[in-house]
């Protein structure tokens, strides 16, 4: 990751290169254990249980070095929680339990989970051309080019499109740059789209269904807000962002009530979705791989993604540093809301490797 950040400082211009790989969806699956013992928050209730992280046998006398490390870092809210249970749960400034917070790209996350709970109720396929859901001449490619494009390609930012207009989802800025499946970049606008993809697929209000089928299931509240006219970001407080934590811990399910049944779809979410970037699944950022790609750049880095987190992290990754690390061999969720730490970067930020630093040494 190192490499990255310091490549940030050396290219001002984004280059449009493309890849010759094919998209694929054979990309082998990593089994993700199913926690035992998971505790569940009640639904719309603060009521939460607790463990102590001197119960956990963590080590206490380093937690004043991480708590400084995230209040000098702009951080408004941080949570830990083990095996459903809050361990950490601190708040800086003016910030409390109560305070929403964007979760910017954090959010993708939640889409992402919809959309399979669509295709679960056979209202979509993401198999299908994107048109078919949103007419022919959503984007502004040539016809042939716009009928590669499937809903497979928006969850995994494969659709080849120009990603300079970075949020725009108005035909007259979604361009052609490659073959959808043979480019990934992240992209806001094929995105944002889904949302209008699971709306007219279901016909329902986008906000209605992922609240019947989400939101109001595991009593996590909060909203969506274009904070752009172009985009659609959630808002919520962190304890909400860790129930949405919780329930991706436990493959799907809240509770003993399955809110996404389809193993296949919750699996591909976690795991490598197509051969262009290892470090992404659906809408979720991967960490122990080999490689992998990040917003605004046509250049594939070697190594794991975060190298001091475990590897079979997943993770939510929102602009100015919004973070939801899920994992599963620890039985964590781990949250943290603010401004950015002094990069403001769209995902993936050096941010990531530092604070892990600080939570290796406190949970050892």
């Amino acid at each position: 990751m190192k490499n990255y950040f310091s490549l940030l400082f050396l290219i001002g211009i984004v280059g449009l290169s493309c890849s010759s790989d094919s998209d694929t969806m054979d990309t082998p699956l990593t089994e993700i254990p199913v926690p035992t013992n998971l505790y569940f928050p009640p639904a719309q209730s603060a009521d939460w249980e607790t463990v102590s992280p001197s119960q956990l046998d963590w080590n206490t006398d380093t937690e004043s070095n991480l708590r400084n490390f995230l209040d000098e870092k702009n951080t408004k809210a941080f949570i830990i929680v083990k095996n459903g249970r809050i361990a950490v749960e601190w708040y800086f400034d003016d910030h409390t339990q109560n305070t929403s917070w964007y979760w910017a790209s954090a959010g993708k996350t939640l889409t992402a989970f919809t959309v399979g709970i669509a295709q679960e109720e056979n209202f979509l396929d993401i198999n299908d051309k994107t048109s078919d859901y949103l007419g022919q001449g959503w984007t502004s490619t040539p016809a042939e080019k716009e009928n590669l494009i499937t809903v497979w390609h928006q969850l995994t930012m494969t659709s080849g499109m120009n990603d300079s207009q970075f949020d725009c989802v108005t035909p007259e800025c979604l361009t052609y740059v490659a073959d959808a499946g043979s480019r990934w970049a992240y992209h806001n606008g094929p995105y944002t789209l889904l949302q209008k993809v699971v709306s007219n697929a279901t016909e329902m209000e986008w906000n209605e269904y992922f609240n019947a089928k989400i939101r109001d299931k595991i009593g996590m509240d909060g909203f969506w807000l274009s904070t752009n006219n172009l985009n659609n970001v959630y808002f919520s407080t962190a304890r909400r962002l860790a129930r949405a934590g919780i329930f991706n811990l436990n493959h799907g399910a809240w509770n003993g009530q399955p809110l996404l049944a389809d193993a296949v779809f919750t699996n591909r979410m976690r795991n490598t979705s197509q051969s262009l970037n290892e470090a992404y699944g659906y809408l979720w950022w991967l960490n122990g791989k080999d490689s992998y790609r990040v917003p605004a750049f046509q250049t594939e880095f070697q190594g794991n993604l975060v190298p001091n987190a475990p590897s079979d992290a997943f993770f939510g990754l929102g602009r100015d540093d919004q973070k939801l690390y899920v994992v599963p061999s620890l039985e964590l969720v781990i949250v943290r809301m603010g401004e950015d730490s002094g990069e403001a970067l769209l995902g993936p930020s050096s941010f990531d490797n530092e604070l892990w630093e600080f939570l290796n040494n406190y949970m050892q």
